[in-house]
């Protein structure tokens, strides 16, 4: 994924980049707004400030929007209600406020992705996923094992629920959190790992949610014959 950050402050620029290639994102960075349409090419996602020097970023955001669809993310320390609305409101999917923490950011970015690229393609996500034996109803937030219904808690359906709907790719650790739970904290992985442990005994499966080492999870399918 290629992310055109318009940022003015160098710091932030430097220390976002490594960050994003360690998530497979790859960064275009530019310090002025006025030359943005020049650079959409070939980027998915834009990451705008609004304190740019040259121009304010609503401005900028209501420029892009008028003849793209990309999707835009506001992160700006401007975090007063009636500026997120203002954002909002400019054509961005989505205000991020600084300082923010980059598993959330990576979370939000790889979200606004997901649903710009589902409009474009007409795509709509089935309401009901089957996989295993296990039958997920994401209108009703109901799960059934083997024709049986099991109860989940509201943030393991959430789990549950963003795992199948990745399609087998591998949901990092930070993406979970921040999707799930909105937030990061000190003790965040020990409490995914506690739900992720029980909803695995709930679901009488446990090779249905598999670890991937130092990444994440994912949702395996089973193997043929087994």
């Amino acid at each position: 994924m290629r992310i055109l950050l318009v940022e003015d402050d160098d710091r932030v620029a430097a220390a976002l980049q490594p960050a994003l290639r360690r998530h497979g994102m790859s960064m275009l960075r530019l310090s002025e707004g006025r030359d943005v349409m020049a650079h959409l090419g070939g980027v998915d996602v834009v990451l705008l400030d609004l304190g740019l020097p040259d121009v304010d970023g609503v401005e900028v955001c209501r420029v892009i929007r008028k003849t793209s669809d990309l999707p835009i993310i506001i992160v700006s320390a401007r975090g007063e209600v009636d500026d997120r609305i203002l954002g909002l409101h400019s054509g961005a999917d989505d205000y991020l406020v600084k300082p923010y923490d980059v598993g959330e950011l990576v979370a939000r970015v790889e979200a606004v992705y997901r649903w710009r690229r589902a409009a474009r393609t007409g795509a709509v996500a089935p309401e009901v996923i089957e996989v295993d034996g296990v039958s997920l109803d994401l209108a009703r937030h109901t799960v059934m094992v083997d024709g049986e219904s099991v109860m989940l808690s509201r943030k393991e359906f959430q789990v549950l629920a963003l795992l199948a709907t990745a399609g087998g790719a591998v949901c990092t650790r930070n993406r979970i959190v921040a999707e799930v739970w909105g937030r990061t904290w000190p003790g965040a992985n020990r409490t995914l790992d506690v739900h992720l442990a029980t909803l695995r005994t709930k679901l009488r499966r446990p090779e249905l949610v598999q670890t991937v080492r130092g990444v994440g999870y994912r949702l395996g399918l089973p193997v043929a014959g087994e």
